[in-house]
């Protein structure tokens, strides 16, 4: 038995030595909750430990939330919202006070390992018209100092991430790459003070942006194919993401600083919502992505190793959608954590699915649609516009994986995704005598009609204020079906 004993050891090493890191040190990924029903963060947090990610970026610091952080080792990037900006640039005595509880509190043996500190998120958005122009670098470093003053300083560092609309280049070329002309004076002064910190500058990238924004843009140069090529002197470019990235180098050469450390903190590519957002798509532009990041070539301007955070790792039912429809389908994961497509996060050649959510409780299978006798017909377009205005009906639009439905199962996606979304209330499935509740799935092949997951008090609570957040913008959709 000794024997066996020792043969059963010696392959429980050979398998320990030859198992292959799935998620490289380099890649993070973003955790968003603008969601009406939030995953509970442990079942989050073993998701992040089952599939190897050992960064996590946040849009906020919820207490609760962190907490289950707590004892993990994964670096943590926490989130300061942008409407508190103003907050924590009026009076120092602010910041001081927000480190105390959202920094040192989680700092005990055992605790949180957080890294960063990001003040504000694109608050320099064209969109935003100058709205955080005057807080947001005051905020930045009364952030840094309270870290300092706190002993945290040489641990943690305060940053900004911004969008990559924040410069541009005139001729497309990445050497002519410059800051806005309205945010460049701020942008100067930012830029020093991380330097001067030892802290990164984090910028979004968004080839689908990119693509989508312009009717002309060539649809390999989002991927990384090689086709479409940008010839810069002596240097070609063959996608918008190493382009863009080095766009930025030339802006912050500009401003004096072109050895600054620079972190993705947002790539990705949404799956619905949009003709050019699918699944297809999306697996497309992670597979170029990884490759590129596994081989640690980098840009022109900047090789070697690339640190991102992957948008995100969840769809986003509550998010808004004045952007786009788009934008409530960035997750890796859909809603219940479940794995959209294979993935090869290695970047060399490992195609697999991620680990899914563990634990994750559903509702009842059961779903609201139009009664096929039902009176007041010309109630129907008056019902779905209020039910998609309330809840999400993203996936009806254009080209999206749902546009191909019948009226009738039209009308019944938009009235199911009212009824999960207030966890099958029985009046949330009346809408004027229109609908009924079944027990047969009407999903579709392409289409998929959604049981909403259980979210117990807790939960619900804490995450109440971003599942409000951006409801509103749904109220465009009444027009578009």
């Amino acid at each position: 038995m000794a024997g066996v004993t020792a043969v059963l050891w010696a392959g429980a090493l050979i398998l320990v030595a030859t198992s292959v890191k799935v998620v490289a040190d380099n890649i993070g990924v973003n955790w968003g909750t603008m969601t009406s029903h939030p995953l509970h963060p442990r079942i989050v947090v073993q998701l992040l430990k089952d599939n190897g990610f050992e960064k996590v970026k946040l849009f906020d610091s919820d207490p609760w939330m962190v907490g289950y952080l707590a004892g993990t080792g994964i670096e943590v990037m926490l989130g300061i919202p942008n409407d508190q900006l103003e907050f924590l640039s009026q009076d120092y005595g602010n910041a001081k006070d927000w480190v105390k509880e959202n920094c040192t509190s989680h700092l005990r043996k055992g605790g949180v390992n957080i890294k960063y500190v990001a003040v504000g998120n694109e608050p320099f958005l064209t969109s935003y018209k100058g709205r955080f122009l005057k807080t947001t670098f005051p905020a930045l470093k009364n952030i840094q100092k309270a870290l300092n003053e706190a002993g945290l300083g040489n641990k943690i560092k305060a940053v900004v991430p911004q969008n990559a609309d924040v410069y541009e280049s005139k001729s497309d070329k990445p050497s002519d790459g410059v800051f806005r002309r309205d945010v460049k004076a701020v942008m100067a002064q930012i830029v020093r003070f991380l330097k001067e910190n030892g802290a990164p500058f984090v910028v979004n990238i968004y080839p689908f942006i990119s693509l989508t924004m312009n009717s002309k843009f060539p649809s390999d140069f989002a991927f990384f194919d090689g086709g479409h090529p940008i010839q810069d002197d002596n240097v070609q470019y063959n996608n918008v993401f190493e382009a863009n990235f080095d766009t930025l180098i030339y802006a912050l050469k500009d401003l004096g600083t072109p050895n600054l450390t620079i972190l993705v903190g947002e790539v990705g590519w949404p799956t619905d919502g949009h003709k050019k957002a699918n699944k297809n798509s999306a697996k497309k532009f992670y597979d170029g992505l990884f490759k590129v990041l596994a081989s640690k070539k980098g840009t022109p301007l900047r090789p070697g190793e690339m640190d991102v955070y992957l948008f995100g790792l969840f769809d986003e039912d509550t998010k808004s959608i004045e952007p786009g429809n788009f934008e409530r389908h960035w997750g890796i994961f859909d809603f219940d954590g479940k794995p959209k497509f294979t993935m090869d996060i290695s970047g060399k050649g490992g195609d697999k699915h991620l680990v899914a959510a563990k634990g994750v409780k559903y509702l009842p299978k059961q779903w609201c649609v139009l009664e096929s006798y039902a009176s007041n017909q010309d109630l129907i377009g008056q019902q779905t516009g209020w039910a998609c205005a309330r809840s999400d009906c993203t996936a009806l639009q254009d080209g999206a994986s749902c546009s191909n439905l019948d009226p009738d199962r039209t009308v019944s996606y938009a009235f199911n995704s009212y009824y999960q979304m207030n966890n099958q209330d029985e009046d949330a499935c009346d809408f004027e005598g229109l609908a009924t509740v079944v027990s047969k799935d009407p999903s579709t092949m392409s289409c998929r009609f959604n049981t909403q997951i259980k979210v117990d008090g807790a939960t619900r609570l804490s995450f109440a204020q971003g599942a409000v957040a951006a409801i509103s913008s749904s109220l465009t959709l009444f027009f578009l079906l």
